[in-house]
């Protein structure tokens, strides 16, 4: 299966086309929502969206890695990660997604 990415220009003319604002309208929309989310993130907040999924930020130790070309032991810095969870709404639509191309005979993997 190919893989495609969403870019911000292609949510800019979804948000054009169902909602009607103008072009610039619906970027500066855009913007402003992805700057609130991060914001938000960055000062440690859980950001909700409903029907969606969570994202939230976790801190992780430092702890001992290795590495995997020469096994030598190399410390990771304590850091903090974006976690999402998805809701149980979107799980089911992705996985209905995997049922119906499997019932279409296309390939799941």
């Amino acid at each position: 299966m190919a893989e495609k990415t969403i870019t911000r220009a292609q949510l800019s003319e979804a948000v054009y086309q169902e909602v009607g604002l103008s072009r610039n309208e619906s970027a500066d929309l855009l913007e402003l929502v992805l700057s609130e989310i991060s914001t938000a993130l960055a000062q440690g907040e859980a950001v909700k969206i409903s029907s969606f999924g969570s994202f939230s930020v976790r801190s992780k130790a430092q702890r001992v890695g290795r590495n995997p070309k020469t096994g030598e032991e190399v410390p990771i810095m304590p850091r903090r990660v974006l976690v999402f969870r998805p809701s149980q709404l979107l799980k089911s639509r992705i996985n209905d997604g995997l049922d119906e191309m499997a019932s279409n005979g296309k390939k799941t993997t």
